[in-house]
């Protein structure tokens, strides 16, 4: 009898709750009950032939907006709870994107936040920007709050953002400028992706400028198994500039453009729709998804803190990688990154960084086809006056890897290893006599970020002979030898090309046997 009672009873409460959400002709706000239509009008798409930017699920719980824009917040919606949950496995593997995701769908309006900035101050400074931008920063408590959290306590992400923008800025601004674009729309990137070119999310958004698979293709960035250019900052850049501007030519706007860009313009149309016609951000604001609500605050934030960094005390560091010392090679044979770093005598993390947009480390050869290596400009020059040998050394390299199946599986084991403090992938491979990108295909790990404790699947070919390359300890001081070069210290001591570069400033790519290095 009791299992009936308690049934009867939680039917009842189900029904309760389910009256609450019908349709209140006074809320400013259309309620939806059915969680499939609401589901329906998330992701409609407009039907602007745009190749629109595909819609992440976002929740679309009441956003606690400033009265100034509408009289009163928004209610809160039952049904959010079961979107929150699905923000929950929207897990990424960098910890910047990460911190800025989680701000923009997690943004507390009403929390109290520490006055660093006096308000007469910030509005002062946002008036002089705004003279110099076409996008419209006026003061509002959303603006000032966002500002007055990154002052307070995100000192060390914001100075880590600016390191980053030293390189990719000045690669950003020619082609916002060709495409007739502000350049403050660089700040959009470090809003999107952290500046982290190979950053991916769990719903597909790839790349500096976040480009799903499908906006991606209409915008020619070819995606296949070794190559993604989302990932490459050139033609991603290039690809956003178009989608940008052809935004621009809808909206006449700016502003709706950042809101169009991050939600596609289905949602900013929809949101025009429900505020009766307002083409302002401030006025459509509370009618947009949750994290677009928080998208174009956060730009204006970004934009004023950039701008406003000096008189701040922001203290970036001096970054390693400098776009104007680099150059660009087109490979004629296939080769992989790790065959240039060896040859080049570079570390295989800088190899990496400056070419994200190869998957697997390996740039392949297509007929009809093009695609190029970015190296320092040292090491450019060192690789086309030995192209043939490169390509040689390379092939020798691919030949050593096609062995037969039944000898690989006769001699395969697996070494479960825990990262240890100044462990990289390039230190373990080489310990292990395995390559970077296949660590990566094992732990499916999609950047070269590792944690300390972290464990890692290592699949030896040759359990004997990779436990004998472990790096043995590093001595102090080293005595070069005949046959040495950087590469081969660094792989036999476990440390980096670039340590031996910084302890011994005045060395060249021509060891002299006998010099004497410092390793430690």
């Amino acid at each position: 009898m009791n299992k009936y009672l308690l049934f009867f009873l939680f039917s009842f409460l189900f029904f309760l709750s389910k009256a609450q959400v019908k349709h209140d002709s006074t809320n400013t706000l259309e309620k939806v009950t059915d969680r499939k239509e609401l589901k329906k009008q998330q992701t409609e798409k407009d039907s602007l032939e745009l190749g629109t930017k595909m819609v992440r699920e976002i929740p679309v719980q009441e956003i606690a907006v400033d009265t100034a824009v509408t009289g009163e917040p928004l209610k809160r919606y039952p049904e959010a709870d079961d979107f929150d949950e699905k923000l929950l496995n929207e897990l990424y593997n960098n910890d910047l994107y990460d911190y800025m995701y989680n701000e923009l769908v997690q943004m507390d309006y009403s929390e109290t936040v520490k006055q660093t900035l006096p308000t007469d101050t910030l509005k002062a400074r946002l008036a002089a920007i705004n003279e110099t931008t076409p996008f419209q920063i006026d003061y509002n408590p959303v603006l000032e709050k966002l500002i007055n959290k990154k002052l307070s306590y995100q000192r060390v992400y914001m100075e880590r953002l600016m390191t980053l923008s030293d390189y990719y800025f000045p690669l950003f601004e020619p082609y916002l400028d060709q495409y007739d674009i502000p350049l403050e729309m660089k700040y959009l990137a470090v809003v999107e992706s952290a500046l982290d070119p190979r950053i991916k999310s769990r719903v597909g958004a790839t790349g500096l400028w976040q480009f799903m698979f499908t906006t991606g293709r209409s915008f020619d960035l070819e995606v296949n198994s070794y190559v993604d250019e989302r990932m490459d900052p050139i033609k991603s850049t290039q690809a956003a500039c178009k989608f940008m501007r052809s935004l621009y030519n809808i909206y006449g706007d700016w502003d709706l453009v950042l809101a169009a860009y991050n939600s596609g313009p289905g949602n900013v149309n929809k949101a025009i729709r429900r505020s009766g016609g307002y083409k302002n951000y401030w006025n459509i604001r509370p009618y947009l998804p949750r994290e677009t609500a928080g998208y174009v605050p956060a730009f204006q934030a970004m934009m004023y803190l950039f701008k406003y960094a000096p008189e701040h005390g922001f203290q970036p560091q001096q970054t390693l990688y400098k776009t104007i010392a680099t150059d660009t090679i087109s490979i004629k044979r296939m080769i992989s990154l790790e065959h240039v770093a060896q040859f080049t005598d570079q570390d295989l993390e800088v190899i990496q960084f400056h070419n994200p947009s190869y998957k697997l480390d390996i740039i392949p050869v297509v007929d009809g086809r093009s695609y190029n290596l970015r190296l320092p400009i040292r090491d450019a020059a060192k690789f086309v006056s030995n192209e043939d040998a490169v390509y040689a050394f390379a092939k020798a390299e691919f030949e050593k890897i096609e062995k037969p199946i039944p000898e690989l599986l006769k001699a395969e084991s697996r070494t479960v290893y825990r990262v240890k403090t100044g462990d990289y992938l390039g230190k373990i491979a080489n310990r292990y006599g395995v390559r970077v990108s296949q660590i990566k295909r094992w732990n499916s790990l999609r950047s070269n970020n590792l944690r300390i404790g972290q464990r890692l699947y290592i699949h030896s070919r040759n359990p004997a002979t990779s436990s004998s390359s472990e790096s043995t300890e590093a001595p102090s001081t080293y005595q070069i030898k005949s046959g040495d070069s950087l590469w081969k210290i660094a792989n036999k001591y476990g440390i980096s090309i670039a340590s031996i570069r910084k302890m011994n400033p005045t060395i060249s790519d021509d060891l002299k046997i006998g010099a004497t290095l410092k390793l430690k």
